[in-house]
């Protein structure tokens, strides 16, 4: 008789036995992007209706597709569904707190920063609305590539399961693992010991904020003025045309050269709009500065109650020691009783003893415990801030020398433009 096969898991409503994310790790495939296509796509503004009150958002379609034929689990490899951007926020805080010795991407801005004159600054601008599209996009392809996070059950479901998402995001109960504000507050105050690695870390996310910062600042007063410089140029385009009208001989001359400068007055709006695909990818990295100073903070409650424990035990001992020597330690309402009524007898002082040493063992175990969780913490924080930091080298250096080759390439348009009016004025 034929075996009968398990049912379908409904976070892979038609997939076998095995579910992708184990079959591709068999094939040795590391992370999503090795067996799967990721995009976002179509915007949609959508509006709806609870107890009166109009909320209105954009959607935005994420679409996937199975590359790997041996890794078809969907049906017919490809499938698509709407998220909106509170979907996005809810993933990542899940993200965040599941995996905290992992820098986790940044989402793109939820209010424009940084702008220039002419920058899009209404959420629901077509512009900005597509820019955001495309970060959402890098956000989704940076989890998908790495070793980790793109393995998570809850990240694949966000990619292919509409119905019942967030019921499986909650039901893992992580907001109960989010460390206090408060408490990370006092860590990073109260620490005896840090460790000198997270301290530089801190500090480097910090500069790396700064710098970025003042980088943007610089590139909005200058796409302000180029911007204007450049607008400025339609009233040659309108003064030579004008001219014209009254010149015979130089009139054609002067007509072609008033295109000219129209022509350069224009393309400015085109090189600002390409610019701005450069500044998105620059705050992508200035968001990635809190990342970073998160992975501290956890590494900082990790220490601090490991410090604590190691407390817990020094107070333990020298509590029995005081014990076994029949001392008193400094003043309190049980050692004044003492005094008032007697000390303790020499059974009632061995049974104290004895629990002393019952609550250091098990303090012994919770130190124990507690260092192994940091010691662990530190190692894969490391390892995982090893990796961005070299995948954050390679990316500025895209990003730089792509903002260099693109401003070469529109300098040589200005003087291919100035070059052709050039000509127009040697034929008068």
């Amino acid at each position: 008789m034929e075996e009968e096969k398990e049912q379908p898991r409904d976070i892979f409503p038609n997939s076998p036995d095995e579910d992708p994310t184990d079959l591709a790790r068999k094939a040795g495939k590391t992370n999503l992007l090795q067996w799967m296509e990721i995009t976002v796509s179509e915007p949609e503004k959508r509006t709806t209706t609870s107890m009166k009150v109009q909320d209105t958002y954009i959607v935005y379609l994420i679409e996937t597709r199975i590359t790997d034929v041996k890794l078809k689990c969907f049906g017919d490899g490809t499938t698509s569904l709407w998220r909106r951007y509170s979907e996005f926020e809810l993933l990542r805080n899940y993200l965040d707190i599941t995996y905290p010795a992992v820098v986790v991407p940044p989402l793109p801005e939820k209010k424009v920063t940084y702008v220039w004159q002419n920058s899009a600054t209404d959420k629901f601008d077509p512009d900005f609305v597509d820019r955001r599209r495309a970060a959402l996009e890098i956000f989704l392809l940076r989890v998908a590539a790495h070793p980790i996070l793109s393995q998570d059950k809850v990240f694949i479901g966000f990619l292919q399961q509409e119905e019942g998402w967030k019921d499986l995001v909650y039901n893992t109960d992580f907001q109960s693992k989010a460390d206090s504000k408060l408490k990370s507050l006092s860590a990073s105050f109260r620490l005896k010991k840090p460790d000198r690695r997270f301290e530089e870390l801190k500090n480097y996310s910090n500069e790396l904020e700064n710098n970025i910062s003042n980088l943007l600042k610089i590139r909005a007063r200058m796409a302000d003025k180029i911007y204007g410089i450049h607008k400025v140029h339609a009233n040659y385009s309108r003064v030579f045309c004008e001219w014209s009208g009254i010149e015979k001989d130089m009139a054609e001359p002067l007509q072609s050269a008033g295109h000219y400068m129209n022509v350069f007055s224009q393309s400015v709006d085109n090189a600002l709009d390409d610019e701005e695909q450069y500044a998105d990818q620059l705050k992508e990295y200035l968001a990635f500065g809190d990342a970073l100073r998160s992975v501290c903070r956890k590494y900082e409650c990790l220490q601090y109650d490991l410090e604590r424990a190691e407390d817990n035990v020094s107070y333990k001992a020298g509590q029995k020691e005081q014990m076994v020597q029949g001392k008193a330690g400094s003043f309190s309402f049980t050692g004044m009783k003492t005094k008032l009524f007697g000390g303790d007898t020499p059974e009632q002082r061995d049974h104290k003893v004895k629990q002393l040493e019952e609550q250091i063992q098990q303090a012994d175990q919770e130190l124990q415990l507690a260092n192994q969780e940091t010691q662990k913490f530190v190692e894969a924080a490391l390892r995982d801030i090893d990796r961005f930091k070299r995948q954050k080298v390679k990316d500025l250096r895209e990003i730089f020398t792509n903002y260099a080759i693109m401003q070469i390439k529109q300098s040589k348009k200005g003087i291919a433009i100035w070059t052709s009016a050039k000509d127009c004025f040697t034929k008068m």
